[in-house]
């Protein structure tokens, strides 16, 4: 078999020892990025929800840490939804998104935090060069017309 090498704009982002694979101006990615962002919020609401159902006593710790997986895992199973072909699990080393960083934020309000960026300058890429095409199709529109026009005469 022989193997076709395409550059498909895939760029390579290191986090903490693992590696997260995506082309930053893919407009689907930046769909997905973007309707991934209140599923995510509301994966935290939900935990924080059921967090504070949680009775007092001496059982709620195993409950909570029971919570934080289930909403740990629907959140890597959105991002990895969002970036095909990756897996948060082992991008973070199986760090839980819902872990408190050292800045006080959720792993997970970091990580969206130093994406954002990354993916809106990847598909402002996108549509300025959607948008340096068609400027360019058009010129060629009119020197067709104009040499059209030319020959006519």
């Amino acid at each position: 078999m022989q193997k076709l090498n395409v550059d498909i704009g895939v760029r390579e982002f290191q986090i903490g020892e693992g590696v997260l694979r995506f082309n930053p101006s893919d407009p689907n990615v930046y769909q997905r990025f973007m309707e991934a962002i209140p599923k995510v919020e509301a994966v935290e609401q939900e935990l924080v929800d059921k967090a504070q159902q949680i009775p007092r006593d001496e059982n709620n710790g195993k409950e909570a840490l029971r919570l934080i997986a289930e909403a740990d895992a629907k959140t890597k199973a959105l991002l990895d939804e969002v970036f095909a072909g990756n897996s948060f699990d082992s991008i973070l080393g199986g760090v839980s998104l819902m872990a408190v960083a050292g800045n006080g934020e959720r792993v997970v309000t970091n990580l969206m935090a130093a994406l954002y960026p990354i993916i809106e300058r990847g598909t402002q890429k996108f549509y300025d060069n959607k948008a340096n095409a068609a400027v360019a199709a058009a010129r060629a529109n009119r020197q067709q017309r104009r040499a059209g026009k030319r020959r006519q005469k």
